[in-house]
This record gives structure tokens, C-alpha cells and sequence, in this order.
């Protein structure tokens, strides 16, 4: 049985730790090497706003969540306190409910897929809630700046009334000098190392970082196929798609190094 590499976590730097603290609980090395910035809300005021229409609607509102990120960002951007009894929240991953359990949402007014569910994407929430009455209904998508907008199409099309709320900012990240010399370690021996990416945002961060790299040699975890086919169009050499989990992360490393 060969040793297990140490896993690159490139999540958000708030994420990225928390997982490296999952990932130490399971036995598996990690560092954090944060491949995005988050940046609060451009426009507070907008967020402010969304809340309080929010509150005011007696139609089953929903908000929809992408990250744990966006449920910070409009928690802190609106200054709010409570939820409304009447709204919805919706997400697609088990991080994300966390966070709206972190900020008060209660767990009877939040639909997402199942902790056990093989994906945690837009398609997955939309087969949860395509069958809700959608026709006029009040739908904000609370997000960062650009991102698919799949399940907004599908909500218009089923007659929603949405919009769009940035609660965050993305941005390249600037790294620290021990951040550097992280990423320039991982270059050197890639062998050493297995890059997890829940983003293709951050691959394609990563390779501004280090344009003139080759990913031959290097090894990759993805949290779904569309992030898996980014790593593999960079040139890493070998790619595995998993759930997007702590406790796939180390099946999947003891499943490669026969462990």
C-alpha cells in the first residue's frame, strides 16, 4: 500500500479550511490553497431590498441559495434577523443547508437534495421542486457575479417571476507568500499531492496562476463531470469525479493507493 498524497482543498479559504479540519478528522492530509476570493456584496442595499420583498409576500416565496458563500453574503448584506415564516429556501448541497441552518432558516422550510443524493447540482434541486406551483411565484436567485443560470431558465419557463440578487463577489485570488510556495511545491512533486476542485472557476484561476505548468503528472478529484472535463481539458493526467464530500475524498484516495 503506497501513501496517501496530501489533498490540495482550493474551496474558498473560509470552506477550504473547514475542510482540511473534515479531511484531518478522517485521517487524510490537507492543506488549503484557496483558488477564489469572496468579496461581499457589491450593492448591499439591492440585498436589503430582496429581504424586505421577501417578508412582505404572502406568495410562497423562494430564495435560491448556490453556495454557502451566497447564504452568508445576504445574511450579512441585509442585516437580517429571523426568517420569514412563509419563504422558502432552497440549495443544492448539504454545505450550503448548514450555513442556512447556521443562520436561522429553520430545516421545514428548506428543500434540497438528500445528504445521500448522488449529485448536488441545479438539475438535482429542480427534479426535488419542478412539480411546485410556479406560475407568478416571487423567486430570487441569491448568487455571486456570473454563474450558470440553468435552474433560472427552467423557473421562467415554468412561469416564476425571478430575479437575481448578487450577495457576494468572486474574484482570482492574490495568494500569500506561503501560498506560493504551496502551489509551487505541488508543481515540483506532483505526485505528492491530489487537487480537489468543486469549481472549474478555480481551475481556470489556477491556470492564470501558473500558465506555463504541465498537469501530466498530476492527479485530480471533481465534484461533478463539468469540473472533472475542465481539469482534464488543462491536461491533468488523471481525473476522478466523486461526491463532493470529505468522506468521498478519502474513499477515493484509499481506493487509488490500494489502501
Amino acid at each position: 500500500m503506497t501513501a496517501l498524497p496530501t489533498v490540495l482543498v482550493v474551496r474558498p479559504r473560509a470552506q477550504a479550511d473547514a475542510w482540511v479540519a473534515d479531511l484531518a478528522a478522517l485521517g487524510v492530509a490537507a492543506r488549503a490553497l484557496p483558488l477564489i476570493d469572496i468579496r461581499p456584496a457589491p450593492e448591499p442595499a439591492r440585498v436589503a431590498e430582496a429581504f424586505a420583498a421577501v417578508a412582505a409576500s404572502n406568495a410562497q416565496p423562494v430564495l435560491v441559495f448556490v453556495s454557502p458563500n451566497a447564504v452568508h453574503g445576504f445574511f450579512d448584506a441585509a442585516a437580517a434577523t429571523g426568517w420569514p415564516g412563509q419563504a422558502w429556501a432552497a440549495c443544492t448541497g448539504p454545505g450550503t443547508v448548514a450555513a442556512l441552518r447556521e443562520r436561522g432558516v429553520p430545516a421545514g422550510r428548506i428543500v434540497a437534495p438528500d445528504a445521500g443524493a448522488p449529485q448536488f447540482d441545479s438539475e438535482a434541486l429542480w427534479s426535488l421542486v419542478a412539480g411546485w406551483p410556479w406560475a407568478a411565484r416571487p423567486v430570487w436567485i441569491v448568487r455571486g457575479n456570473g454563474g450558470r443560470d440553468w435552474l433560472g431558465e427552467q423557473l421562467r419557463a415554468a412561469g416564476a417571476h425571478v430575479r437575481v440578487v448578487q450577495s457576494y463577489g468572486r474574484a482570482a485570488p492574490s495568494l500569500a507568500p506561503a501560498e506560493r510556495a504551496l502551489l509551487d511545491a505541488a508543481l515540483a512533486e506532483p505526485g505528492r499531492w491530489t487537487w480537489m476542485f468543486s469549481s472549474s472557476e478555480a481551475i481556470d484561476n489556477l491556470q492564470a496562476l501558473a500558465p506555463s505548468a504541465g498537469w501530466g503528472a498530476s492527479a485530480a478529484l471533481a465534484s461533478h463531470p463539468r469540473i472533472a472535463e475542465r481539469a482534464r481539458r488543462l491536461g491533468f493526467g488523471a481525473v476522478t469525479t466523486i461526491a463532493p464530500t470529505p468522506a468521498a475524498v478519502a474513499a477515493a484516495l484509499a481506493a487509488a493507493t490500494g489502501g
